[in-house]
């Protein structure tokens, strides 16, 4: 499985309305949801999911009823512990 991040737009949405999809987002039937982000004021979203590819994630995306701007799959990523370790190292 891969871990994807999504970014959104959706100025205006309230922590209410964010809940809203809750009920939906729990049943991960085609991607995984592990984490949300969200500036209230700008209204940007990141969304981590986990999923077999892109299209998983889009599937989820358009089952659940909340747009996105754009599916991002990570191929790499460091803690801020490895970081350190990293440069201890140098």
């Amino acid at each position: 499985m891969a871990i994807f991040l999504t970014l959104h737009q959706a100025p205006g949405l309230s922590p209410e309305e964010i809940a809203g999809y809750g009920p939906e987002v729990v049943k991960s039937v085609h991607a995984t949801f592990r984490q949300l982000y969200v500036n209230t004021g700008t209204g940007f979203i990141v969304t981590v999911y986990e999923a077999d590819n892109a299209g998983s994630v889009e599937q989820e995306f358009e089952r659940v009823g909340f747009p996105f701007d754009s599916i991002n799959e990570v191929d790499y990523t460091m803690s801020a512990t490895e970081l350190k370790e990293m440069l201890a190292h140098d």
